[in-house]
Formats: C-alpha cells, sequence, structure tokens
C-alpha cells in the first residue's frame, strides 16, 4: 500500500489561490440570504446582485467545500434521463420542451458565463464522449440519442476505431459524442465565481452553517456563526450537503458518494494515447467511471463508492482496478490523489426546483450532471425571487416529497452498489 497517497482533491492543488473565507461575526440584515457557496448559490447571488439586491452567501465550509470544489469538473449538456418521454412523464407537457431545451443548452450557457465574467479555469468545450461498455448499451444508448436529437441534442455515433482514438482505450468498441460537452477545473470556478459576487457587492461568510431558520412577521430569521441573521428572502442551494434547516427537504433526496483519483502530470509514456484531442469520457454502466485529460497531463478518473459504516467512503481498490483496465498505459502508482463527496439523486433523475414557502426557493437534486444544470439552476431561482412568474420558467416549481423507500436505499447502499458492480462486469466484457 502506497504511503504518500494525498487524501485530497487534485482540484485544491492546480486551482488559483483564494484567501480563505471568514466567519460571520455581527448581525447582519439582508435583501436575500443565499445558503450554500457553491456554484447554485453563487451563480443566484451574482445574478441578484446584478439585479440590486443585497446579497449574503453563508456557507458551513468555506466557497467549494461541497459538491462544487470536489465534482469531475465535466460539463455534460444532457439530464441523465434516457429518452425524451421520461422527463415529459416527470414534468409534464408544459415543461417539457422548455427543460428538454434548458438542459440541452447548459454547457453552452456555462461556458459563455466564464468567457463573459473572463474566469481562470480552464474551461474547454472539446466534447464529451460517452462510451458503450456492452452490445445492448450501445443499442439504447443509440435509441435514446436519436431521440434527443430531434430536439437539437446533434449526437454524434462513433464505431470502434473513432471511439478508440479519441478515448485512447480499447475497452470500448462504441461511443455517442456531445460536440457541445466539455470541462473546467471546478474549484477554480466555483472561487471566480465567488470572485465576481464579490466584485458585485456580495458578502460570503465561510464557517456560518445557517440554523434556526424561521419566517416572522414576513421576514426571515435565521443564526449563522452565532449570529443573527434577517432577510426577506431565501436561497437554499445546498444539493448533496442539504440538512434539516428546513424540513423535509433532506428526506427529498438521496445522497450519492462518487470518488476520484488523479496523478501528477505524466510523461508522454504514460499518457499519450488517452483522450488526444481533449475530450471527456463517462460510459455507460450503472456504476459509471468517467475521466479528462488536464491541460497539464495530469489524469482524472472517478467513479461511485459509499459510506462505510464508522466512517469513510468505500470502493477505491476497484476504482483503481477500473482505470488500469480503462487506460493500461498509466500505471497503478502513478494515482497520488484521492477524494469523495456527495451528490443528490432524485427519484425521478431531474433537477428539483422547490418554493415551499413565500420568499423561499431551493434548488437540488442534479442527479450526476451538476456543473452545468447547478448553472442554471441558479440563475433560475434568481429570476423567480426577482419577481418572474412561475409559469415563465423554464423548470416547474414541485412540491417537496420525500424519496421514496430512501431510509431502505441508504442502509441497502453497499449491497445495491456490489450487486450493480457485479452485473456490469458481467455485461462488460
Amino acid at each position: 500500500m502506497r504511503t504518500d497517497v494525498s487524501e485530497t482533491a487534485v482540484w485544491k492543488v492546480t486551482a488559483p489561490d483564494r484567501p480563505a473565507g471568514s466567519p460571520l461575526n455581527e448581525d447582519l440584515r439582508c435583501d436575500v440570504a443565499v445558503v450554500g457557496a457553491g456554484f447554485t448559490g453563487l451563480r443566484a447571488a451574482i445574478a441578484l446582485a446584478e439585479a440590486g439586491s443585497h446579497v449574503a452567501v453563508f456557507d458551513g465550509g468555506d466557497v467549494g467545500y461541497g459538491a462544487s470544489g470536489r465534482s469531475g469538473g465535466q460539463v455534460n449538456p444532457m439530464l441523465p434521463v434516457a429518452r425524451p418521454e421520461d422527463l415529459r412523464a416527470a414534468v409534464g407537457d408544459t415543461y417539457f420542451e422548455r427543460m428538454a431545451q434548458v438542459s440541452l443548452g447548459s454547457a453552452d450557457e456555462l461556458f459563455e458565463l466564464v468567457r463573459k465574467y473572463k474566469i481562470d479555469c480552464d474551461a474547454r468545450q472539446h466534447g464529451w464522449l460517452r462510451a458503450d461498455h456492452s452490445p445492448a448499451a450501445r443499442e439504447q444508448a443509440q435509441a435514446g440519442a436519436r431521440a434527443w436529437n430531434k430536439f437539437g441534442a446533434g449526437f454524434e455515433f462513433l464505431e470502434a476505431e473513432d471511439t478508440q482514438r479519441l478515448s485512447g482505450s480499447p475497452a470500448y468498441q462504441s461511443a455517442t459524442l456531445s460536440p457541445r460537452g466539455g470541462a473546467v477545473q471546478p474549484l477554480a470556478l466555483v472561487r471566480g465565481l465567488a470572485g465576481v459576487a464579490e466584485s458585485l457587492g456580495v458578502k460570503i461568510y465561510a464557517r456560518s452553517a445557517v440554523r434556526n431558520l424561521e419566517r416572522h412577521d414576513q421576514r426571515w430569521n435565521m443564526t449563522a456563526a452565532g449570529q443573527r441573521v434577517t432577510a426577506d428572502r431565501v436561497l437554499l442551494a445546498t444539493n448533496g450537503y442539504t440538512d434539516n434547516l428546513f424540513k423535509g427537504l433532506k428526506r427529498s433526496i438521496l445522497p450519492l458518494n462518487p470518488i476520484q483519483i488523479a496523478t501528477d502530470p505524466l510523461g508522454d509514456n504514460e499518457i499519450g494515447p488517452v483522450l488526444p484531442e481533449g475530450h471527456t469520457i463517462s460510459d455507460t454502466r450503472r456504476l459509471i467511471m468517467y475521466a479528462r485529460r488536464e491541460p497539464d497531463n495530469r489524469m482524472v478518473f472517478g467513479g461511485i463508492g459509499y459510506r462505510k459504516p464508522f466512517g469513510g467512503t468505500a470502493r477505491f481498490n476497484a476504482l483503481l482496478r477500473d482505470a488500469r483496465r480503462i487506460f493500461p498505459s498509466i500505471r497503478p502508482e502513478s494515482w497520488r490523489y484521492r477524494w469523495s463527496g456527495q451528490i443528490a439523486i432524485t427519484d425521478d433523475r431531474i433537477p428539483h426546483f422547490h418554493e415551499p414557502e413565500p420568499g423561499l426557493v431551493a434548488g437540488l437534486g442534479y442527479n450526476g450532471r451538476g456543473v452545468a444544470m447547478s448553472l442554471v439552476m441558479g440563475r433560475v431561482l434568481a429570476e423567480r425571487l426577482l419577481g418572474a412568474a412561475p409559469e415563465s420558467l423554464p423548470l416547474p416549481v414541485l412540491p417537496v416529497r420525500p424519496a421514496a423507500f430512501r431510509n431502505l436505499q441508504l442502509a441497502g447502499a453497499s449491497i445495491g452498489i456490489s450487486a450493480m458492480a457485479v452485473r456490469d462486469r458481467f455485461e462488460f466484457r
């Protein structure tokens, strides 16, 4: 077992520095209190501040502490909904086409935002490969892609030669290419968004978890870092780290634990054939892999883990074996960094926009596609707080409902994930 493995996200090594934030140290009055200093909350704060609102952002950690600063950084312009009819069943006819268009355009929206604010985050839009792990997966993926192409998705189909050339992996015989996909350095992006927000007058408070949220006299009262906060409106942007601040919201999602490994910069003999044109890649397994090649020739490789009963996250050894299989040119000892995070899964696999009480909105549940869709959600949440009518928005306002069999799924996570891994191995030959 290696002793020099770093239990930290590689993004902390490569992101531009940002001074550690400070906690709130006095009572505060603001127009909008944003809970969560990640992609969703900071995108919303920017839109609100540009409209003239006095905005304060609070986080229990620091900027990007949660999924935003630990994610794979892939910008995938598609909801994890296999067929258009599944999305229609989830949101109804009124919102179906709006949500299809906003999700398929989500990558373009992110890259335009980066250009607008000149955020230094290694943004590149070279395309996303979704590789098929079996003939049956190929058939299903291509049927879904053809259906989505009718709505402007622009997916292309690749056979074995192009799949292996663009991926640098001998493991796949076909793939679907999304030319609008890409990647960012996620911690650099979230820190960049924080800088933009602060330049607009937004106050960001680190290590200031919000507690005791109550509505009184048409205002919201809460505490943060032991100080009193009063706000006209509140925006909850905590996704997979959602707690019991607002009753029922935590139970509306199922937390899932992605895990990732990364290397230091590699020599051409190791990384030479891997993703030579800068595409990102994921595959069609139940326990997907996702990977990317960084501009400095680091590799990042991710998958799905689960929480151990007494702390820590499992399945890093399985992830290392998978990386060896998918990219055999990279030596096992090169994977120096490892880390995990927490994302939010919803029953219907679409993001959930809630407005459970007047002046209180929440957005969460990106189902592994949060880099792009969280920024869309932040914008939409801000539009609603600024007075946009619900029926004018691209996302429906949904009731807060508990995820089905949530406790059972959490208790059986290790068994369920192990079972999916067995099925994936049987099919992936």
